[in-house]
């Protein structure tokens, strides 16, 4: 069975979002919000590892509540920008106990084996250590689902255009499953408006979360189905945002 997910093309999104220069806001709020949240625990950590790091600001922000901090990123520039390595979360061979926090921010919804993913994230960690991470789930961009719906109407023809996404409910077994203890799952529902799809197109891909999904159709979007999305998404909108 082929991967759901194609991970040099995943590896090739985030290089080119570094490139354009990296659209930061919703990366930022989960980033400060998971911050908060370990600096409420009132630890001292000693040895923490960040998996997604698109801004290369974030260790040294980290250095207040941490002594040390590794950084991997599934994106050779974005891992080499902070001094990290890359990394496949399914794929690598972490030191046991060698980290007693670990951070993952926005990469583990496009990993092909989470599960998996889990398990090596736990292996790596040493006992009492705290795992806290974010990704986008459940009903993440509605409005551009229905747009490329629009699209596959007016051509004819129906391709995978979005990922499919976690539920929060899914979350708490497979976490608990890979080891963890007091697994917590919060949902942050973030509306965001937009003056016209392709705007919203791209800032996607200044976030490297475009479609990469194996069994993504290799054709361009005709003209056609392009202003079928666009008319579907502006119609959804009030007062020139969606």
């Amino acid at each position: 069975m082929a991967a759901l997910f194609d991970m040099n093309l995943r590896a090739m999104r985030r290089d080119r979002a570094a490139r354009l220069g990296a659209e930061l806001f919703l990366y930022e709020r989960v980033f400060e919000d998971c911050l908060e949240r370990v600096e409420l625990t009132n630890r001292r950590f000693e040895r923490a590892l960040l998996i997604g790091c698109p801004n290369q600001q974030w260790p040294a922000r980290l250095a207040r509540i941490l002594a040390e901090t590794e950084v991997r990123d599934p994106g050779s520039l974005f891992a080499h920008a902070a001094g990290g390595e890359i990394i496949v979360e399914d794929a690598w061979e972490p030191r046991a106990g060698a980290y007693d926090l670990v951070f993952a921010i926005g990469t583990l919804d496009s990993t092909n084996d989470l599960p998996l993913a889990l398990n090596l994230i736990g292996h790596a960690m040493s006992p009492g250590g705290l795992f806290i991470g974010a990704f986008s789930g459940g009903n993440t961009l509605p409005r551009l689902r229905a747009a490329m719906r629009a699209a596959d109407s007016s051509s004819g023809t129906a391709s995978p255009h979005v990922h499919p996404r976690i539920e929060a409910a899914a979350v708490a077994p497979l976490l608990s499953s890979a080891g963890f203890a007091n697994p917590v799952i919060d949902i942050d529902q973030i509306e965001v408006g937009y003056p016209s799809f392709d705007r919203l197109i791209a800032d996607l891909r200044r976030m490297g979360v475009t479609n990469i999904l194996s069994d993504r159709s290799r054709e361009p979007m005709t003209r056609a189905a392009h202003s079928a999305a666009k008319t579907h998404f502006q119609d959804a909108g009030r007062k020139g945002r969606t």
